[in-house]
């Protein structure tokens, strides 16, 4: 303020008979300054540096290595609720390092009150407010748009989600990492391993957006290291720190899984004589990561048995539910594809592919180009079910996404889908869709450095 004040001083000379354009000049001069400062990092100033490990690190929830001695401890915590004015009650230390292949985490979770924590599920991504718990929430970019969630409650619980547009969770992401929670009289450990490999991260830089969310019902506490608002989610990409590396973190190395599955049935009505009506199925899934922030992912003839089931609604309205998409082909960077329009305008859903038919293959290319671009190209096949009049259909959809501002971005896509393409089409009079969708879309998302300022524009053809 006293540097637009000066500078009002000194240019309202120019114009002393003009108050609008001493108005004008106020404005310019205010515009440039906020323009400047939303350009920066809120909380820039919170640093915690890693070091490699010096001795195997064991996940048991115990402080018992060398590592741990030496690294440096990220304490006195923020409350974000019920009040974000003054550091937490309740006291968190949270420790980090690495080796060639992990990323290592341990916490401790002091208790500020006696009696036993509070944890209401031992399923997977618990929800958030019935539990004890501690979360990470990584940005391997430091782009404060996309990133990384792990954590735990206080029995053990595992919890993981991919993060998107600055904040948000997609906890149907799940992956393999290594976690072990240990509980003492006056605090619980939590203690995690988390392959290089389960995560995306840009090779060669040495900062990352970090931050640590803490949730105490027995004190009605949530904290975080970096300070928060609390009228914003303690996961807000916006308000992180730095986590600051000795050296850059280690290239993930080869990333390629495949995982083939085949079912054989046989089923006979032997009391009415039928003859046996054998099943037979064989499919292939495979994720190649080229290099350390894109990936491939490949799949021939999918088998979704293993997908969580959806929730029971009942719906009253004579408009279609739009349900979350669960298998996990189409989960990883799903935000580039499924976030266009808004609630149920949208130009893609990718519970639409494979309804009613099955899917014979597909490929999924997704991930980020450097800090700025990301890119997402699928397609998919179905194949023909004359039972319900569907012909074949293919799939296909292109996006890219340009980053600007501090946390905004601009993004492009461009949706098909063909019936008929690699088989001859079902009879004109039996086809139920028509021969062929085309969308093309346009979208900027606005998102101010502190969160306080976000909207959407998009246009849809």
């Amino acid at each position: 303020l006293p540097w637009v004040l000066k500078y009002f001083r000194k240019y309202s000379l120019l114009f002393p008979q003009n108050s609008m354009k001493k108005a004008i000049l106020m404005v310019f001069i205010c515009f440039g300054v906020v323009s400047v400062s939303f350009s920066q990092k809120i909380n820039n100033a919170y640093r915690l540096n890693i070091l490699k490990t010096v001795d195997p690190i064991v996940i048991d929830g115990k402080l018992d290595e060398q590592s741990w001695t030496d690294a440096e401890v990220a304490t006195d915590f923020f409350m974000i609720t019920p009040m974000d004015t003054s550091f937490a009650e309740v006291r968190t230390d949270v420790r980090m390092a690495y080796d060639d292949k992990h990323l290592y985490l341990i916490v401790v979770n002091y208790h500020a009150l006696e009696g036993p924590y509070m944890v209401e599920s031992l399923r997977r991504d618990f929800s958030f407010g019935k539990n004890d718990n501690f979360l990470l929430f990584m940005d391997p970019f430091d782009d404060q748009i996309n990133g990384f969630s792990f954590g735990a409650n206080a029995a053990g619980a595992q919890w993981d989600g991919i993060m998107y547009d600055g904040g948000k969770v997609d906890l149907s992401w799940d992956n393999k990492w290594e976690s072990k929670v240990t509980n003492y009289d006056d605090r619980w450990v939590f203690e995690a391993s988390i392959p290089f490999k389960s995560i995306r991260y840009k090779s060669g830089i040495k900062e990352w957006g970090i931050n640590f969310s803490r949730l105490d019902l027995k004190t009605t506490e949530k904290s975080g290291w970096a300070p928060v608002p609390r009228q914003f989610p303690s996961a807000s990409l916006a308000y992180t720190g730095i986590l600051v590396w000795d050296n850059p973190p280690p290239a993930a190395g080869p990333n390629i899984s495949v995982i083939p599955y085949g079912l054989g049935g046989l089923s006979q009505n032997r009391k009415e004589g039928e003859e046996p009506v054998y099943r037979s199925s064989f499919g292939m899934d495979a994720k190649i990561g080229l290099g350390s922030a894109l990936n491939l992912d490949l799949t021939v003839n999918p088998d979704f048995s293993q997908v969580e089931v959806d929730k029971q609604v009942t719906n009253l309205d004579r408009f279609e539910l739009f349900f979350p998409e669960r298998r996990q082909f189409f989960l990883e960077n799903g935000d580039l594809f499924a976030n266009f329009g808004y609630e149920t305008i949208r130009p893609f859903f990718s519970r639409r592919i494979g309804l009613k038919a099955p899917i014979q293959a597909g490929a999924r290319l997704s991930g980020k180009l450097n800090k700025d671009w990301r890119i997402g190209a699928m397609t998919m096949q179905t194949g023909q079910v004359e039972e319900e009049n569907l012909d074949a259909q293919n799939f296909s959809v292109l996006t890219l996404q340009r980053r600007v501002l501090a946390r905004s971005n601009l993004s492009a896509i461009v949706v098909t889908r063909q019936a008929g393409m690699f088989t001859p089409p079902l009879p004109e009079d039996s086809v139920s869709t028509s021969e062929y969708d085309r969308n093309v879309g346009f979208e900027f998302n606005y998102a101010s450095s502190n969160n306080l300022w976000t909207g959407k524009a998009f246009v849809l053809k």
